[in-house]
Order: C-alpha cells, then sequence, then structure tokens
C-alpha cells in the first residue's frame, strides 16, 4: 500500500483551494487547503467555529467533518502543512514504485479492461468512456502511475469486484485528473495538478491535490 499519513484523513485535500459552484455532498473525511488561506474555500457557506477559529463547517460536508486552512488558528496550519507533506511524500512513493506488470496497457485506453491487483504504468494520457473493473481480494493493491492526465467520460464507473476495495487502488497522477459528468470513481487520487469533478461526478474515496480541486456541479 501506500502510506498517506495525516493526508488520510481528509476526504479532500489541496494546495491551492477547494472550490464548489453547485450542489456538492462530502460524507467521508475533513476538506484542507494548505499553504493557501481560508479565502480559497469557495462556495461552502462557511460557518467558523469561533470558541477556537481552528476549523469551520459547512451544509455540504457532513457532521463530524470539518474544514481546515491555513490561516485559521493554530494548531490548524502546522497540521496542515505536515499533512501536505504527508500527501507529496505519498506522492513520490507511488510514483517511484517499480516492476510494473503491465507498461502503456491499451495505450492509454483502458476501456472496458479488468485489472488484478498490481503495479500499472502509462507514459501517457489515460481514460475510459464507460467502465473499468478492479477485481481482487479485500487486501490486494493497485498502483496506477499515470504520466498524463486522467480522463473519464461522462457516466463512465469504476466496478470494484470480489472484495476489492477503493481505499487499496492508488492513482498517481502527473497531470491533471477530470471526472466527467455523471461518472462514478473509486479509489485514493494523487494528482500533481487539479482534479477536476464535473457535473454530477462522484467519487468513494479520497482526492489529494497538489493545485486545486473543483466542483462543477
Amino acid at each position: 500500500a501506500v502510506d498517506l499519513g495525516t493526508a488520510g484523513d481528509f476526504a479532500i485535500l489541496s494546495k491551492t483551494g477547494v472550490s464548489t459552484t453547485g450542489v456538492t455532498s462530502v460524507t467521508g473525511g475533513d476538506i484542507g487547503t494548505s499553504p493557501i488561506a481560508g479565502s480559497a474555500l469557495t462556495g461552502f457557506a462557511l460557518t467558523m467555529d469561533l470558541v477556537t477559529n481552528k476549523f469551520s463547517t459547512s451544509g455540504v460536508l457532513a457532521a463530524p467533518f470539518k474544514l481546515y486552512a491555513a490561516s485559521y488558528a493554530t494548531p490548524t496550519p502546522s497540521e496542515l502543512t505536515t499533512a501536505v507533506g504527508d500527501m507529496e511524500t505519498a506522492f513520490t512513493d507511488a510514483a517511484g514504485r517499480v516492476d510494473p506488470k503491465e507498461v502503456d496497457l491499451g495505450a492509454g485506453d483502458i476501456n472496458g479492461l479488468t485489472l488484478s491487483a498490481g503495479l500499472y504504468k502509462w507514459g501517457s494520457n489515460v481514460g475510459f468512456t464507460d467502465s473499468l473493473t478492479f477485481n481482487g481480494t479485500s487486501s490486494d493493491i493497485w498502483i496506477l502511475q499515470i504520466s498524463g492526465n486522467l480522463v473519464v467520460g461522462s457516466g463512465a464507473s469504476v466496478i470494484l469486484a470480489g472484495g476489492a476495495q477503493a481505499e487499496n487502488i492508488f492513482w498517481q497522477i502527473s497531470g491533471a485528473t477530470s471526472f466527467g459528468t455523471t461518472s462514478h470513481m473509486e479509489g485514493v487520487f494523487l494528482s500533481k495538478t487539479a482534479i477536476v469533478f464535473k457535473t454530477g461526478s462522484s467519487l468513494n474515496g479520497t482526492a489529494l491535490s497538489q493545485t486545486a480541486v473543483t466542483w462543477d456541479s
């Protein structure tokens, strides 16, 4: 597996901001942004905790989870610095894995494929338009190294089979990540640049971006 450290406490973690323009729901963890300030959390109608100023809440984010930014009161800034460092370490770890079982599978077109556990590597953009299946046990691990962008088509979905778990699927993306309208994804996304959720798209997992995370809802 890839150790996420304290970044694993977040459903969404970003260095340059998290924004939503419509109906969004986050249920599986906290949202954080650092080193940028709380002003980069946009569209959430934030309610600051006036007792501590350490976190804010939003109707977008299910209780008991919270939103954190580098401009909030201590110890939030230092905790976010640690989490972002852990995110970057996890990205480097995933990118550095060697001996892939497949290289450039489908020349980047992975539509309709079923992936067994292991390391996969692409020197290109990767995408699928309909479905992608991960088939394995609950303890199996997948790491997908993508040197370009990941583009998920409108209405496309990831299917978990045989006990495969989203928390054990690590997508390491050196480019940008785009989830098409009404698509559904599974896994831990370690993206060097932006992660974009288009209208109606969903993720069971974690979005960790070294730039921004946006919802075009």
